[in-house]
């Protein structure tokens, strides 16, 4: 152990080779130990609604006009503290806007560029020099160091400032210089972000979200089950597939695939077109604002049942051959009568809404025609070799999992599977049984191995099971007895559409429960919290956010547009700092523009859940326990250094 000890010693002192670099090093680290925590900032069930992600992603949830109240108070009125934190949104946007109005422009910029200045020196304030110094926009990066830091050694203070902005205004940079300052200070609110999950479906820009993600200086993400359809989608699997096809058709979002993936949909179109001609495709309207009928519009109701019909039949397939999970009583084609346009379901007939079927062969109604076989062909080498959804999905598989432990938060997106009575339920995955955390790394490694596997079965598996993690009743991220996707088209009645959810989700206020899921993941109950999102919080109805006293936080609020009716509000997020927690509600977003002409914020309300008496500091945190053993490390070379086993490199 001693000579293990003395070769760690060695590969360390190559780094600090002297005792004063390993001793300033010691002092520097001390140095972060003592600085406020950075922010944490919490996002939830996205939903491809970029407008409205980038706009609290920019506002970090009301923290950048909080540093603005923090510098100016009472100094500067509502309007205009508005007014500057539209600026810092949108700078570029505001002022091609201000531009037509404003007379001196030149009066316009110092002033503003002092004010913006103000800030970004509040929002550095908690950060050492060389973490600022990383931060800062590489074409102004000496000027705004400049600008930001308090330089003693000046003696006229105001005029050394003055003659800098002065030279920005005076070389035609003022503009630039404002873009980039703005952008600081949005990048030095938030120091690091959390995705709760289902970035994708159901809104317009998923892969907008996805490239702006791919930029973002720190993050974490913990997969949602409609993320989770997209990689399995990408690595091949046709259940994950025809189900993300679906939805994009349903929610009118094909665009999504054309345009944002270039995945070629003509050939499913053209056979959706000809299979379907002379059917309405009732059952299968768009959850989209009405509009007139358009040629588009009755094309897309028929690439929506066409897909859907194909999703059936690929999902029997993928439960006849994996017969592990249990999921014989989903598999519904063959429990039709074509004759009648009946289907039994639990013991009991019932009337099915549409009956046109041409594809479907009674004797065996899980194969796939030619044409449908060719269709799924397309899509699946589409997915498999479209370069942009690859990145993404290789991104989400770097930066993610399905779940996290960070500053004694457990951060998951959907449920831990319980037993009626609370206690963690045994789960099946390929003829083992695993619960709680081990349930999450067994299907997270799964997951990884559907894109990484060498062996075939293996990847296969992979594969396969990221279909499984999308819709069945034991996967964490679904979480309910089924997904009632058929009964929903075909059936009228509606006590089959109910999908039951797990015990879990009744048992969020029982604080035995809680604690032994944070036991678990290895947390202490005493200071930890759960935070999840996935079931959408109804708060028109009264519903709380806050369970069990605190330890649970579901943040699912309504992000996307298609949930707010439910909801009540547009999406709940949530802000860490040093000072505690605080869980921030917000109003829909109109639009982009209204945010920069009529500089609407997203009108938000916030409830603070945790504060502390004592500021939280870097040392309390993870980044803190991992700085604290760099030191000890560190401390062990200088005692080396100085009682001669280890000889300094001079």
């Amino acid at each position: 152990m001693k000579e293990l000890e003395t070769r760690y010693l060695e590969r360390l002192s190559d780094l600090y080779p002297t005792i004063a670099a390993a001793s300033t090093e010691i002092i520097n680290l001390q140095a972060i130990l003592n600085l406020p925590k950075g922010t944490e900032h919490f996002l939830t069930d996205i939903h491809g609604e970029y407008e409205a992600f980038s706009h609290v992603l920019k506002n970090g949830s009301g923290a950048v006009r909080k540093k603005i109240d923090d510098v100016f108070g009472n100094a500067m009125s509502h309007r205009d503290k508005q007014a500057l934190a539209t600026l810092i949104y949108y700078p570029r946007a505001k002022m091609d806007m201000i531009r037509q109005t404003e007379s001196n422009m030149e009066d316009w910029y110092r002033v503003h560029l002092y004010l913006l200045i103000e800030v970004a020196k509040r929002a550095a304030s908690k950060y050492t020099r060389s973490k600022v110094r990383k931060a800062l926009p590489k074409d102004f990066a000496y000027v705004i160091e400049e600008l930001i830091t308090e330089k003693a050694e000046v003696n006229d203070k105001e005029s050394y400032y003055n003659e800098i902005i002065s030279t920005i205004i005076r070389i035609g940079r003022a503009e630039q210089f404002i873009e980039a300052i703005s952008e600081l200070i949005q990048r030095l609110v938030v120091d690091h972000l959390h995705i709760l999950g289902d970035i994708y479906d159901r809104g317009p820009g998923p892969h907008i979200i996805m490239d702006k993600l791919m930029t973002y200086h720190s993050l974490d993400i913990q997969w949602g089950n409609h993320d989770i359809l997209w990689m399995g989608a990408a690595a091949g699997q046709r259940g994950c597939i025809a189900n993300a096809v679906r939805i994009c058709a349903r929610y009118g979002n094909l665009d999504i695939l054309e345009d944002g993936y270039g995945i070629n949909l003509l050939p499913l179109a053209t056979f959706a077109l000809r299979t379907y001609e002379d059917d309405p495709c009732v059952c299968f309207k768009l959850k989209v604002p009405e509009r007139p009928k358009s040629e588009e519009s009755e094309m897309n109701l028929r690439i929506h049942k066409a897909i859907s019909v194909i999703q059936f039949k690929v999902e029997g397939q993928i439960i006849r051959r994996q017969k592990g999970f249990h999921l014989e009583n989903r598999a519904l084609l063959h429990r039709i009568d074509y004759e009648k346009g009946t289907i039994e379901l639990d013991g009991k007939e019932y009337k099915l809404l549409d009956t046109n079927f041409p594809t479907i062969d009674p004797e065996d109604p899980y194969a796939l025609t030619a044409e449908e076989e060719e269709v799924m062909e397309r899509l699946e080498k589409a997915f498999l070799h479209c370069e942009k959804l690859q990145k993404h999905m290789r991104f989400l598989l770097a930066k993610g999992g399905l779940y996290k432990v960070y500053n004694d938060n457990l951060l998951y997106h959907g449920c831990v599977p319980l037993n009626e009575d609370g206690t963690l339920k045994e789960v099946e995955i390929f003829g083992k049984r695993y619960r709680g955390r081990e349930l999450y790394d067994t299907l997270d490694s799964y997951v990884r191995k559907g894109f990484f596997a060498l062996d075939e079965k293996e990847r296969q598996d992979g594969s396969d099971i990221m279909w499984y993690i999308w819709l069945h009743p034991d996967s964490p991220l679904f979480g309910k007895n089924k997904m009632a996707t058929f009964e929903r088209y075909f059936l009228a009645e509606k006590e089959t559409h109910e999908e039951k959810k797990n015990p879990y989700y009744r048992l969020l206020e029982n604080e035995t429960v809680i604690d032994g899921i944070l036991r678990e993941f290895g947390l202490d109950p005493e200071d930890a919290h759960i935070v999840n999102g996935h079931v959408p919080v109804k708060s028109k109805d009264g519903e709380n956010p806050i369970k069990c006293g605190g330890k649970v936080m579901v943040i699912d609020g309504g992000f996307s547009r298609a949930y707010q009716k439910e909801t009540g509000i547009a999406g709940y997020t949530l802000i860490y700092n040093s000072y505690g927690l605080r869980l921030v509600a917000h109003e829909p977003f109109e639009s982009r523009e209204a945010a920069i002409v009529k500089e609407n914020d997203i009108h938000s309300e916030t409830v603070v859940i945790q504060r502390v008496f004592d500021r939280k500091l870097v040392g309390d945190t993870d980044v803190g326990r991992d700085l604290k053993e760099q030191v000890q490390d560190l401390e062990r070379l200088l005692a080396a250094y100085r009682n001669g086993e280890i000889i300094e490199k001079l």
